[in-house]
């Protein structure tokens, strides 16, 4: 059975060390808001490459968060309204929602699955306050036009980068491109925990205050609460395993990017289409996708699913339904966005991680390009 993520071989990878950490943390008698934290997100910031990184216990939170400094900076008011791509993981949409202020859902591009940046200008309008960009399945999305035009409307930026940890534009990573960016650190992210885990990065420095004290409570002294704060923490252990697991994440992504340049090569199927690069680099070492998943499109997607299982290759949909047409948006329900459904209907993806060998994914080629109807 080839897995499409073997969580267990990937940890087993970095044994020892992540034993030596966890073990760190427990002879330390200190597990919230100690020094594997504080380590931690000046890692991450320097890797990143902003001046401040605050941990978090989950990417939800991280974007919820930065949200919700925002309308405490008095930026927004509830009913603002948020730009944001109609295909993405509900996450992104529930971070809105639950500030009490609107999305509004932009249909993206059928090539690259990200956020299509001719279709934003007209959607702008007066209650318009942010554009959340989505680094979707690994590939970055942030543009040279979307840069200007929210500078030209006055309009924050705000990248979700749960997928794409390790991803360059212009040579910047992303998560430093915009105002503010929210990471998730779930087990099966490129950079994973060993639970639930996320940071919020920003070189904004009034903002990272009001993001820390939101996180704790809304306190920055102990015992004094200045904001209706919430209790979203990294802790000690998982900040520790990251720290690990930090140190191998370019080196991981390579291997991902290598098994991904396989596929691209040597899937030869007329039934599936092949990911698209958006934005390529053409220097190796800053990729601009780092391949948390490698997605195929087919419109004989459940067929092919069965077909793969058949012959031992897991594979999963990332997604099945869009956040339009889930039943906690049942108000979307008339809401047509044909290409963000389209998508829905025909992605599949195939087993891709560092620790998968050659032989793997020359099995994977061989039983795809074998389907047929």
């Amino acid at each position: 059975m080839i897995k499409f993520l073997d969580l267990k071989k990937i940890n087993e990878s970095f044994e020892p060390e992540l034993s030596d950490a966890v073990r760190r943390v427990l002879d330390s008698g200190w597990y919230l808001l100690g020094d594997e934290a504080r380590a931690f997100e000046e890692e991450y910031s320097n890797f990143i490459g902003t001046n401040h990184c605050i941990g978090v216990a989950n990417g939800l939170d991280a974007l919820r968060i930065i949200l919700r400094a925002y309308i405490e900076l008095g930026y927004m008011v509830e009913g603002d309204e948020i730009i944001v791509p109609a295909n993405t993981y509900i996450a992104s949409i529930l971070a809105i929602t639950e500030n009490r202020l609107k999305p509004v859902l932009v249909e993206p591009s059928i090539e690259t699955y990200n956020i299509d940046p001719l279709l934003i200008e007209h959607l702008i309008t007066p209650r318009t306050r942010g554009i959340m960009i989505v680094h979707l399945y690994g590939q970055n999305s942030m543009t040279d036009s979307i840069s200007e035009l929210a500078a030209r409307h006055k309009l924050v930026v705000i990248e979700d980068n749960a997928q794409a940890q390790g991803c360059f534009f212009m040579g910047k990573r992303t998560g430093s491109l915009a105002d503010a960016a929210g990471h998730s650190f779930y087990p099966g992210k490129n950079l994973g925990a060993l639970g639930d885990a996320g940071a919020i990065t920003t070189n904004n420095e009034e903002l990272a205050g009001i993001i820390r004290a939101i996180a704790n409570y809304g306190s920055i002294v102990k015992y004094e609460n200045i904001y209706k704060g919430l209790n979203s923490r990294l802790d000690e252990i998982q900040a520790a395993i990251l720290r690990v697991k930090l140190r191998r994440l370019d080196q991981d992504n390579s291997r991902r990017d290598k098994i991904a340049g396989f596929y691209l090569r040597y899937i030869n199927n007329d039934l599936i289409t092949k990911p698209v690069v958006g934005s390529a680099n053409p220097d190796r070492n800053k990729p601009s996708h780092v391949w948390h998943l490698f997605v195929i499109r087919t419109q004989y997607r459940d067929r092919l699913q069965q077909f793969l299982a058949e012959n031992d290759i897991q594979t999963v949909i990332h997604y099945p339904i869009p956040p339009h047409r889930q039943v906690a948006y049942k108000e979307w329900g008339n809401l047509s966005l044909p290409v963000t459904e389209q998508i829905h209907e025909q992605v599949l993806s195939l087993p891709i991680s560092p620790v998968m060998s050659d032989d793997e994914a020359e099995r994977v080629v061989r039983i795809v390009n074998s389907f047929k109807i």
